[in-house]
């Protein structure tokens, strides 16, 4: 049942990448709630925040379909690179702009736009890096290991951001991020060559991204891992709702606000610190399904406690830990489903498509959550959201009945 760490035992090349990474978190976090922060205390508007998302969400979809193309073409590692450089250009920005006092939530949305268009080209890289540092059978664990390193950063990050905005504003919070990113940048560095299996003729275009879309739609299993995360991610997403929830339904202050941001991360902590025969599933799919059900059912919870005892915090916080305890395990399989159904040749490109899916449902659910909350408040959103995820994902498991019969050992595109 506990924790297997066999990926940072068996992989120096892995083990630098993870660490660099967990540290990286830290300040993306930090930076993550201080622009919604921002954001909102200059318009005091939930939907306002919910733009935030949209914003970033077709820089996301084009770099990431494109950004996966690239991936497949050119040396792995040396895409990682650039792309991390913008990321920390962008960094840059956000510290001049907060030290200079601009308050221009125009250049927020710039940056935020910027750095998912650099982040679609990045996470492609680094995904599609693990197949070839560790072997098949270690891949759920090193999937369950990333999802921690992204959900310790998720629980610290917002929790030392609530404090360091309190204590000296959001210039802070982006200084920090900007000195944390050397550590994702130094692992990457230290990285080996990681070049593609075949070589290209020549720089991808548009015909090399269609490719990989066509072996998708000819791929029901690996499609069933987006669109489920669809139903979670874009209906049930209720990042966008928090600081609302913070400075006027629980009448908190930033840290409680970052309470929240960090609640899911830490459920989804504590699933993996159990998380020992996550390997031992063969029934992937339906694993996937029940978690996602759950998801959905701890968002409306949320709500509900909100609405019903706003004094509650300890309520609504354990509710969302619950949704992030599901979310660590449906998360880890579907990584897992595309990384071993997935042929090399095509795997960049398809992690460039689950980019835009797991980064791009967020924002969009982002802008959903934001509007519903304008024409309801922000409870009812997440009441609705909720119901909406788990339908969606009825629907899709019953138009697409094989995926759960997924089976681990054979694992089939």
């Amino acid at each position: 049942m506990l924790t297997d760490v066999r990926p940072l035992r068996e992989s120096v090349a892995y083990r630098r990448l993870w660490f660099g990474q967990t540290i990286s978190q830290f300040g993306q976090q930090m930076t993550t709630i201080a622009i919604a922060y921002q954001v909102y205390t200059l318009t005091h508007s939930s939907f306002a925040v919910g733009l935030v998302g949209l914003c970033g969400l077709l820089p996301l979809v084009l770099a990431g379909l494109y950004g996966g193309a690239l991936v497949d073409a050119f040396d792995r590692r040396s895409v990682a690179l650039w792309s991390a450089a913008g990321l920390w250009t962008c960094s840059g920005v956000l510290v001049l702009q907060a030290y200079a006092h601009v308050d221009s939530v125009g250049l927020l949305y710039v940056v935020v736009a910027a750095q998912s268009a650099l982040f679609a080209v990045n996470n492609p890289a680094r995904s599609a890096m693990l197949p070839r540092l560790l072997p098949i059978e270690l891949m759920p664990a090193a999937n369950a290991l990333g999802m921690a390193s992204f959900n310790l950063g998720f629980t610290v990050g917002p929790l030392l951001g609530g404090v360091v905005i309190g204590w000296h504003g959001v210039a802070a919070a982006y200084t920090l991020d900007a000195i944390t990113f050397s550590a994702a940048f130094y692992s990457l560095l230290r990285l080996p060559s990681i070049p593609p299996l075949t070589v290209a003729a020549k720089a991808p275009g548009i015909r090399s991204v269609i490719e990989g879309l066509r072996f998708l739609r000819d791929a029901p299993n690996l499609r069933m891992t987006f669109i489920v995360d669809l139903c979670a991610m874009v209906f049930a997403q209720p990042r966008a709702l928090f600081p609302a929830l913070a400075l006027s339904v629980y009448a908190g202050s930033a840290s409680t606000l970052g309470l929240l941001q960090a609640a899911p991360a830490i459920g989804s902590l504590i699933a993996f610190s159990v998380s020992g025969s996550i390997g031992s599933v063969r029934r992937q799919g339906l694993a996937i399904v029940v978690a996602i059900t759950i998801y959905g059912a701890s968002v409306s919870a949320v709500g509900v406690s909100a609405l019903g005892l706003p004094s509650a915090l300890w309520l609504g916080v354990t509710f969302l830990a619950c949704s992030g305890a599901a979310d660590m395990v449906s998360s880890s399989y579907r990584s897992t489903v595309l990384q071993t159904a997935a042929p090399d040749e095509l795997r960049g490109r398809l992690q460039g498509v689950f980019t835009v899916v797991v980064a791009g449902g967020p924002r969009l659910g982002d802008f959903v959550a934001g509007s519903l909350a304008s024409a309801t408040n922000e409870e009812v959103a997440m009441i609705i959201g909720g119901g909406l995820c788990i339908a969606g994902l009825a629907t899709a498991s019953i138009l697409q009945r094989r995926f759960l019969s997924y089976d681990a050992l054979d694992p089939q595109p």
